[in-house]
């Protein structure tokens, strides 16, 4: 059994940052219901990259985020489709939704219309900044709260300007965030016996993660600087050019230095006590990062690699997407998954990454076509017959 087998998520989102969240449910055991808009579906489903199959082609975006779903059209435009999805509400535990503040009271879908058919249901709202303040109104995407929160901010090199990182970070946290909500107010409920409301900011996600920038503020007063891939607070920390023209990143606390030093030829700074201690370094920051660049520029990156290893000096080889994939640790836990695809074949994807013992690991499911389970949702969760589903279709409902 997987830890989540039993619950049911009505799934009215669309895009990145709440699809992932309930991809992930899904895989965890939930049966999530992915409610799109008839003819067109969520808009990721034309979104590039497009994979060519012999049946057809699909997007491998919406395949990204949408695995282990049932897919069911429903326009929420219309009063008969509104209907629909009250009536599957008052049946669900979750409903999650991403609309534009006031969309789903003008929809009649809102908390207070949803918990007055199911007390016990738990309805997530993930919207840009939030259903109250000065900013509610405003629209934004991911890279949109980079900026705004302070991620860009933080990074790039020292001296340059802001660089977006290269994942959509704020869209990808906010679907943890989302995760992390439903299943606390999933706790939550078993102890009241009633469901709630979450409101999500996807920009007070962001904020929440400014952690160390944050702290270093209160402390010390201090807007920290781009500093590339240097730690603010911490040498070594950084990226490193090897002999080769290939990067590693190495991490290093006080125990590590004395070993560091050794293996790159420079005792003399691993048996200074002058140097001993983190603060030390740091006060002698452009000096020390001069000298160890220095000497790793004369080794190769899988032997300094090597060599770390065998010191225990935290160290990695900085790799491209294709090395990531292809990588003996990421194949040994079987991070790579396939799953078989009506229309493009076997197509790969990676997996939840999470392993119990005692429970059932997450299941990879294929996407589902566009409204694929229509009816058979209807006739399962409202018991409606093949006629009241085709009038329903006729009507533009579903």
């Amino acid at each position: 059994m997987r830890p989540l087998e039993g619950i049911t998520i009505l799934d009215l989102s669309r895009v990145l940052a709440c699809p992932f969240a309930s991809m992930i449910l899904a895989e965890l055991g939930a049966e999530v219901i992915k409610v799109e808009q008839p003819g067109a579906g969520d808009e990721t489903r034309e979104f590039e990259p497009v994979v060519q199959g012999d049946a057809g082609n699909v997007s491998a975006y919406y395949m990204a985020f949408n695995r282990s779903k049932r897919s069911i059209t429903v326009n929420l435009r219309s009063p008969e489709g509104q209907d629909v999805v009250r009536r599957l509400a008052a049946k669900t535990d979750v409903l999650l939704e991403n609309f534009p503040v006031g969309t789903m009271k003008k929809y009649g879908l809102d908390y207070a219309a949803m918990s007055a058919l199911n007390s016990r249901i738990v309805h997530v709202s993930c919207t840009g900044f939030g259903m109250t303040g000065p900013y509610a109104k405003r629209k934004g995407y991911d890279t949109v709260f980079q900026a705004m929160c302070g991620i860009m901010s933080l990074t790039g090199e020292r001296g340059g300007g802001p660089v977006k990182p290269g994942l959509p970070v704020a869209d990808l946290s906010s679907g943890l965030w989302v995760c992390i909500a439903i299943l606390s107010a999933l706790a939550g409920r078993e102890k009241t016996g009633h469901g709630c409301h979450v409101d999500f900011s996807m920009f007070d996600g962001q904020v929440g993660l400014l952690s160390l920038a944050a702290a270093r503020w209160f402390t010390l007063g201090e807007v920290p600087e781009r500093l590339g891939t240097e730690h603010p607070g911490r040498i070594p920390s950084a990226a490193f050019l090897c002999a080769d023209g290939k990067w590693v990143q190495i991490t290093g606390s006080d125990q590590h230095w004395p070993p560091l030093c050794n293996l790159l030829g420079l005792e003399a700074w691993g048996a200074d006590p002058a140097l001993a201690r983190n603060a030390d370094r740091l006060a002698r920051r452009e000096e020390i990062m001069a000298g160890l660049q220095q000497a790793i520029r004369r080794l190769d990156r899988d032997e300094l690699c090597r060599r770390c290893d065998a010191a225990g000096v935290p160290a990695g080889p900085i790799l491209q997407v294709d090395e990531v994939l292809a990588n003996e640790h990421v194949a040994a836990r079987g991070m790579v998954v396939d799953f078989e695809h009506p229309l493009v074949g076997r197509f790969p994807g990676l997996r939840v990454p999470l392993r119990f013992d005692g429970m059932d690991d997450p299941q990879v499911g294929r996407p589902p076509l566009l409204g694929e389970h229509t009816d058979e949702v209807l006739r399962e969760k409202l018991g409606l017959a093949d006629a009241e589903i085709a009038r329903l279709r006729g009507a533009g409902a579903v």
